[in-house]
């Protein structure tokens, strides 16, 4: 290859190494957003249970219960799937990096 084309590759590597960190940043930044839902299911959890203990078995607040427990169900699928998408995108992000090393020393 010649340098102008290997420059070029580089060029073309390090834009996707910038496109994956923006991701793993987005993703992160999604990942903080449900934690702190899932903390806010969780107060309210506590509150219901903590209601239903003194005032005994309230329909409407059993029935808030469980939705805030489903609730929280689902958020903490969404929180592993994010995760899971953050493991994806920094393996991408390490390939790419030996992709570079190997670029940089074929210079």
């Amino acid at each position: 290859m010649t340098q102008g084309s290997e420059t070029a590759r580089r060029d073309t590597l390090l834009a996707r190494r910038l496109d994956l960190v923006a991701s793993v940043s987005a993703l992160t930044a999604e990942a903080l957003r449900l934690n702190q839902k899932r903390a806010g299911i969780e107060m309210d959890v506590l509150r219901l249970e903590l209601e239903i203990g003194r005032s005994g078995d309230n329909a409407q607040l059993v029935r808030d219960l469980h939705e805030a427990e489903e609730s929280a169900v689902a958020i903490m699928q969404a929180c592993a799937a994010c995760e899971d998408r953050i493991i994806a995108v920094e393996a991408d992000i390490e390939e790419l990096d030996r992709r570079l090393v190997a670029t940089a020393n074929k210079n």
